[in-house]
């Protein structure tokens, strides 16, 4: 792929790679580019896989593996799509639909009746998304040593020098959900892409899907057909999820963009529509003979799903010979006849969420700022889904539109577009994030009586009420990349040797109330812990000033939180000034 016109030459001083990974829910794929000082970075696509030598150009393998009794992993990708019957005879254990294991725990995923794969004997949804990393790393330093007239001598020098840095793309709902980077960090150790240090894991940056189509768009002239700088939404409709994100630009030269609503995830993938089919067939052939054909399952998924344009017109699924046939079912000469408002039903769940979804972004953004919506991602091939698309939001003043190049794509080459470019300079938070504290007691007010049970006193006195909320950054904001928030918060200790694990937990709330919450609930699904921050504060005890209080003797000790929210990956830290050195920690 050419770089955009804007893109800067590499400015570093010693070659290096990074490399992309788009795990999807139910198709991968990888992108890549070598940066050489002084030169333009250029985004590559690996495009040739194990098992699909026969079709050059494939940019996507199947989220798939098999795993054996024992817990060996035996397949992945292609290969594994191509070993079902080796597996079936091995007692082979399939796995699919890893991906979503990583949700965050708060975020509901309805599975309409079907069922993830088991992981494989002592294996955890970590190890197998690691593996499945791993595979792709392997599969990618032997695309980049076969394609590449020096590839050999590149790639080597790039392990050997430790140069090679990596973007995970992740769904919009892992934002806020640093559980979820943390596990996909330590999948990539467990691949074999980094070693599990704090350098290793410094190598893995992360970034939103729908950010990565953003970079995806453009880099196929999205900002270039935005003259009038209104904002626009872009659709990542994959396997799994749709990720909607909002953005408009600020300045053209160079590009600068901004999030301008917060972005939103839903799961109405395309694997929900196979789901339903499987279901639907199920019930249809319950009677028949060919009930229990799976052909006719695989090739709904392979043409009808792709391919189906008109509710009007009957669509017929070719599963068999000519002599295959069951009238009472609609088989005839190995093809099984369906109306096309029976595809279209099957349709209908996950068009409406996504209506509802970006229609719920063009009313976050104002009245008459999103002009135009951008569908990208591998359901975004469906004819169907794309004139739907057009066919409802047309009311609304949206036009509808669809890259030019493959939308399956988008993740991968944005993510390195992501790293390249940066074109996202503000975010709009979609939670609300901040610390407990101990809120004082008033007797007067009655939430503060009906918690009177918890009261504690500090060692100068005070009685308090525990699991006050202290918001830090409210939902709906915008937030620039270099906007840091800092708050000062002070405690008092009986004993300086707490000082060396300190800790500070920050939390996100995620429900649906306007107004701030006043108490963290904690066994409410709306709170989460979002991180723990750590700090040793002992160097702190040689200058802390004993105080007496009511009971024993106590030190105070003033620190300040500064979080980062306006990056791709959420970043605090502990701060405090060493009284005795007057240096700022």
């Amino acid at each position: 792929m050419k770089p955009p016109g804007g893109r800067k030459p590499y400015s570093g001083t010693t070659s290096s790679m990074v490399i992309a990974f788009d795990v999807g829910t139910t198709f991968s794929g990888v992108s890549y580019t070598i940066l050489t000082p002084g030169e333009i970075p250029t985004i590559f696509g690996v495009t040739r896989f194990p098992g699909q030598e026969h079709n050059v150009g494939n940019s996507k393998i199947p989220s798939l593996m098999y795993y054996s009794s024992t817990g060996e992993l035996k397949a992945a990708g292609a290969e594994a799509e191509h070993l079902s019957g080796v597996a079936e005879e091995e007692n082979w254990q399939k796995v699919e639909l890893f991906k979503l294991r990583l949700r965050p725990r708060t975020m509901h995923l309805d599975m309409n009746g079907m069922r993830m794969s088991s992981l494989p004997t002592g294996g955890s949804a970590v190890s197998v998304f690691g593996d499945f990393l791993g595979y792709l790393f392997r599969c990618t330093a032997t695309f980049i040593k076969d394609s590449h007239t020096n590839g050999v001598a590149m790639w080597d020098a790039a392990v050997r020098g430790n140069n090679i840095e990596f973007v995970l793309s992740h769904p919009n709902s892992f934002e806020g959900a640093q559980q979820a980077r943390t596990k996909m960090r330590r999948a990539a150790v467990h691949g074999g892409l980094i070693p599990d240090t704090d350098e290793g894991r410094a190598k893995i940056k992360f970034v939103t899907e729908g950010e990565a189509s953003l970079h995806a768009c453009v880099l196929n002239g999205l900002a270039a057909d935005n003259p009038s700088r209104h904002g626009w939404v872009v659709a990542d409709a994959g396997g799994g999820t749709l990720d909607i994100s909002s953005y408009a630009i600020r300045s053209t030269s160079p590009l600068v963009l901004e999030e301008i609503a917060p972005p939103d995830c839903i799961f109405s993938g395309s694997i929900f529509v196979s789901r339903r089919a499987r279901e639907f067939l199920k019930r249809k052939l319950a009677n028949s003979k060919y009930g229990s054909h799976t052909a006719v399952d695989h090739i709904f998924d392979e043409t009808t799903k792709r391919l189906f344009r008109d509710a009007n017109e009957a669509q017929y699924i070719p599963f068999g010979s000519p002599l295959d046939k069951d009238s009472s079912v609609g088989i005839r000469n190995g093809q099984l006849k369906l109306k096309g408002c029976d595809i279209a039903a099957l349709f209908e769940p996950s068009i409406e969420a996504a209506v509802t979804a970006i229609k719920g972004q063009i009313d976050a953004c104002g009245p008459g700022l999103i002009k135009s919506v951008w569908l990208v991602g591998g359901f975004a091939a469906s004819q169907w889904l794309f004139t739907q698309l057009q066919e409802r939001l047309s009311p609304h003043g949206v036009t509808v539109k669809r890259p030019d190049t493959q939308t399956s794509k988008a993740v991968a080459d944005g993510a390195i577009g992501f790293y390249c470019d940066h074109f996202v300079s503000a975010r709009v938070s979609r939670f609300m994030y901040g610390v407990e504290f101990l809120r004082t007691y008033d007797s007067n007010d009655r939430e503060h009586v009906a918690r009177k049970g918890r009261l504690c006193a500090l060692p100068s006195g005070p009685k308090l009420l525990p699991d006050a909320f202290d918001c830090i950054l409210s939902r709906n904001i915008k937030v620039k990349e270099d906007k840091v928030f800092t708050r000062k918060y002070c405690t008092e200790l009986v004993n300086l040797s707490s000082l060396s694990t300190f800790e500070v937990e920050i939390w996100c709330y995620r429900g649906h109330e306007v107004e701030i919450p006043k108490w963290i609930l904690r066994d409410s699904p709306d709170f989460s812990t979002l991180c723990i921050v750590q700090a040793d504060l002992s160097p702190l005890s040689g200058s802390a000033q004993p105080m007496t209080g009511k009971n024993s003797t106590y030190w105070r000790i003033v620190f300040s939180i500064e979080i980062s929210f306006g990056l791709t990956e959420f970043r605090a830290r502990l701060k405090w000034t060493d009284s005795a050195t007057n240096k700022v920690n």
